[in-house]
């Protein structure tokens, strides 16, 4: 390859099998990787359901093209210009006859390739799809971005903090001039999950992660309760302990709260809560409790956490999902990368105060994404999270064998 350096996997491939003169490889390597055509915004945000593919002329080709590229191979994110994400097999079915009779895939690149486009090749390229294993990189596996990504460094480190999602959906953790599936996808994917439709939802949503306010207190509050208590006591807390000690802060807090007060408009009596709110309020932190414990019973018998460890907070939770928030908003043109970046490194800062390790980290951002969402089923929510954190630990390319903690 010279001295040229393979952006990532997908480009390295279809290199590779260029050089061999193995164009069967190449269409198997192209029929797995997603291809991206350029946009104009204006006209996205007023077509949304069109793509509009602008001939260019190549010299090498002595005829005008239609242009894609692969993920590796996009540039960084401008206001104007997006990318629509398509497949191979789109192609062979979208180009028509009077259509440009090349299509360019990653022009001006040692990878480059100019492929005929009649109908006779394009079914060719139907046959490479019908049987590729995938679409897009391996999900649960490590995927980087060795030009254009940062590898070392406060915004690597940041990035590698939100990691967890990014390797789950099979897409490079450490791009932060982010495409993701395309621009109207990302606005898609923001607008449904978290209802974020415009750039002042998006910079509040980031801010709101970074304080970790979307987490719920209730659990916080109770692993808080246990981290004090392994503080004062020098080691592990038994759930008993841990039960009763829960159950009488909850108490004594509902005690004080009803205590007359003292305030600039003189004394303020407060309401006393009903009996029957304290008990429930009780209960329903002490079944918390059981189903932290037995998370934490599979966690260990997983690998996840270690004989004898616990999960000290669930912040990780929003801060992780707060590094992936900031590229998500540059994929969806919601803020900028320079936005993006000063986001992703005080995401790195607060998971560096709040954990000791990349391990602690995983734990309590898959905890939070299992009392979220998996409701003691160990389903998709769990077991998709257990291999991204066994891939995370494990990879010699991953971030957290790469990057130190401290």
């Amino acid at each position: 390859m010279g001295n040229w350096i393979a952006p990532s996997v997908i480009e390295r491939e279809l290199y590779g099998a260029k050089a061999a003169g193995d164009w069967n490889g190449y269409f198997d390597a192209l029929a797995r990787a997603e291809l991206f055509v350029p946009q104009d915004r204006r006209f996205q945000d007023a077509n949304p359901r069109a793509v509009w593919m602008q001939p260019v002329w190549f010299p090498q080709a002595r005829a005008q093209c239609f242009v894609a590229y692969t993920a590796g191979m996009l540039p960084p994110p401008t206001p104007d210009q997006v990318f629509s994400r398509h497949s191979l097999s789109w192609f062979a079915h979208r180009i028509d006859p009077g259509d440009p009779p090349y299509l360019a895939v990653n022009p001006g690149t040692p990878c480059e390739a100019f492929l005929p486009a009649s109908p006779a090749d394009r079914e060719v390229w139907k046959a490479h799809w019908e049987r590729a294993d995938r679409y897009g990189l391996e999900q649960d596996a490590v995927h980087a971005l060795h030009v254009g990504g940062p590898l070392h460094g406060p915004v690597a480190f940041g990035l590698a903090c939100g990691a967890h999602l990014s390797v789950h959906n099979g897409l490079f953790w450490n791009a932060l001039g982010y495409h993701g599936e395309g621009y109207l996808k990302e606005r898609e994917k923001l607008r449904e999950w978290w209802g974020v439709t415009t750039r002042e939802e998006w910079l509040s949503t980031v801010e709101r992660l970074l304080a970790a306010d979307m987490v719920s207190s209730v659990w916080e509050f109770a692993l808080r309760v246990r981290t004090a208590l392994a503080r004062e006591f020098a080691g592990p807390v038994d759930i008993e302990h841990w039960r009763h000690a829960t159950e009488a802060t909850l108490r004594a807090n509902a005690e004080r709260a009803a205590e007359p007060r003292l305030t600039a408009d003189g004394v303020t009596v407060s309401r006393p809560r009903s009996t029957a709110e304290i008990e429930g309020e009780v209960a329903g932190v002490q079944r918390v409790i059981g189903r932290i414990a037995r998370y934490e019973q599979r966690f260990r018998a997983d690998g996840i956490l270690g004989e004898g460890r616990w999960v000290r907070s669930v912040e990780a939770w929003d801060y992780g999902r707060a590094s992936q928030m900031a590229r998500w908003g540059v994929g969806a043109r919601f803020g900028t990368v320079e936005e993006a970046e000063g986001f992703v490194v005080r995401a790195g800062r607060v998971c560096r105060l709040a954990y000791r390790s990349w391990e602690d980290l995983s734990a309590g951002f898959i905890l939070g994404r299992c009392l979220q969402f998996d409701e003691e089923e160990y389903g998709h929510w769990y077991t998709g999270m257990a291999a991204t954190h066994e891939a995370l630990t494990s990879d010699p390319g991953s971030p957290w064998r790469n990057i130190p903690w401290n």
